[in-house]
């Protein structure tokens, strides 16, 4: 990193420097030049001179000056000629490269912290003296989307996330492994669930649209502090996981909007399965065939209104009645009664968890 990152400064510092310009490393080996041909080639005599020990040295007529890590400098700046112009040009791009890598260092450092954080990797103890050290505002509102790609082609999802949110002072992208992303964006205190959505949504939009990927994402839960940011991931995380399992056709996925899904999630499946047995007449759940179960589905979303689930069915409203005369049969449960509704809203949302998951005893 610091090669290509020298190397771009020393290419605009070019045209406004009348002699040739560059940067060593430790061993001597020339890594940016405003000659490019030079790169690669190896001056074995500044290290003979000690170029990498002392203030400004001039060697094979060249003026250097070391930069980098003050007790153990890992660079220096090279600028041809001996004189008085050449010790000021190396002195000033030192100071330059010195102070840009310190900020390229601190970013890093920075998302290497943000990591570490969110994923358990740093102790509680730790976060706030590194939060200090590397001035991180402890006070700023952030919230966790993970990015997960569901299809991709060749082009890096990573870079592309990057460039939707330059500024890395405020907001972090970081890779997680081959399918999620972290961004930890920082946001106004108190903001809408809904506005993070649609900025969920705009970037899943734009990978689709722009450059043919699919992803969804989950949202945590608005957090202060560096240390709750472990919090928000892990929300995010179950955010995802929930929608695999209850709702596979959402792209965009918000923790606080779960619901009920997320304590069925969090329960153990032996607890799920002893609450169907206990709920249900042995084997009613698998009696009912796809119309029924569409028709109880129906029925919920008209919140348990006859007449208007009649009308979305296209079917008269003495049908419906039927239908749900048929089911209390079956299950011993009435739809039309609040209580035995949500029994039955949450056995089948238990069902199906326990479909996805096989039951450990």
């Amino acid at each position: 990193m610091p090669n290509r990152l020298f190397q771009g400064i020393i290419s605009q510092m070019r045209e406004a420097i009348d002699r040739v310009i560059g940067v060593v490393d430790e061993s001597g080996t020339i890594i940016a030049s405003s000659e490019l041909g030079m790169i690669g080639e190896v001056r074995k005599g500044v290290i003979a001179a000690g170029v990498f020990n002392g203030p400004q040295i001039c060697v094979d007529a060249c003026t250097y000056k070391a930069f980098g890590d003050t007790a153990h400098p890992e660079y220096a700046v090279f600028v041809d000629g001996t004189d008085e112009t050449s010790r000021n040009y190396a002195g000033i791009i030192a100071i330059a490269l010195e102070q840009i890598k310190k900020s390229n260092d601190e970013k890093f450092d920075r998302s290497n912290f943000v990591k570490n954080v969110i994923l358990d990797n740093i102790l509680p103890g730790d976060i706030y003296i590194k939060s200090r050290e590397l001035h991180f505002n402890n006070d700023a509102s952030r919230v966790v989307f993970l990015i997960r790609v569901t299809k991709t082609n060749d082009i890096s999802v990573f870079d592309i996330i990057q460039n939707f949110f330059p500024d890395k002072s405020k907001d972090f992208v970081i890779n997680i492994n081959e399918t999620d992303i972290a961004l930890i964006k920082e946001v106004r205190p108190n903001i809408d669930t809904k506005d993070l959505e649609k900025l969920a949504q705009s970037v899943v939009d734009t990978l689709s649209t722009e450059f043919y990927c699919k992803a969804i994402v989950g949202i945590g839960v608005c957090v202060v502090g560096i240390k709750e940011l472990a919090k928000s991931f892990k929300e995010a995380q179950v955010a995802l996981e929930v929608a695999k399992v209850f709702d596979n056709e959402r792209s965009i996925i918000s923790y606080e909007n779960l619901g009920i899904a997320r304590l069925i999630y969090q329960l153990p499946t032996t607890l799920c399965d002893m609450f169907l047995k206990e709920v249900f007449k042995k084997g009613s759940i698998e009696s009912l065939d796809p119309e029924t179960l569409f028709t109880i589905q129906k029925f919920f979303e008209n919140n348990l209104n006859v007449s208007e689930t009649s009308r979305k069915l296209f079917v008269h409203r003495n049908t419906l009645v039927y239908r749900l005369e048929k089911i209390k049969k079956l299950t011993g449960l009435d739809l039309r009664e609040f209580d035995d509704a949500i029994v039955f809203k949450v056995a089948l949302m238990v069902n199906k968890y326990l479909s996805s998951t096989p039951v450990k005893y």
